[in-house]
């Protein structure tokens, strides 16, 4: 299983431990995702950095949704089945978000593909439900699981 980390927060006031965290994570603007493994090392860095993001596991299908409509190579062009057959040993979008959701495969794999997804404020009357509280009680900061799919379809 693989996360999905959004940045929620600015970094105004932050420490440099956590703006340098959050920079190895390549988290560098509000609304900036990324797709990261599930290895003990990031889990340490999300856990520190967890009152400026959101994360939560994702499937390949909203991997597939996410890289398709939100994903850019360098250029500022769309991810296509051709860009990525063209960049890396993937034959289309959706077996790299399938090797991507197994652990088998990285963003970096993909040559020419950003490590960063630009999503939108999420849309609706709730928007972000809270930046200076945990998702635990009702904001929208640390570990949301399997709701990040709630979230990122209103990012799209």
């Amino acid at each position: 299983m693989v996360f999905l980390v959004i940045r929620a927060r600015s970094d105004r006031g932050v420490t440099g431990k956590i703006r340098d965290t959050m920079a190895m994570l390549n988290l560098t603007k509000v609304n900036h995702a990324t797709i990261l493994p599930n290895e003990p090392s990031y889990v340490g860095m999300l856990n520190k950095a967890k009152d400026y993001i959101t994360w939560g596991e994702v499937d390949s299908e909203l991997i597939t949704n996410l890289l398709k409509e939100r994903g850019r190579m360098v250029g500022d062009k769309p991810v296509t089945d051709k860009s990525i057959k063209e960049n890396s040993q993937f034959s289309s979008v959706e077996k790299f978000a399938q090797a991507l959701s197994s652990g088998e495969a990285r963003l970096k794999d993909v040559n020419n593909l950003k490590p960063v997804l630009r999503l939108h404020p999420p849309r609706g009357s709730k928007g972000w439900g809270g930046i200076k509280r945990s998702y635990n009680v009702g904001g929208a900061l640390g570990f949301r699981g399997e709701a990040i799919g709630d979230l990122v379809s209103r990012m799209i």
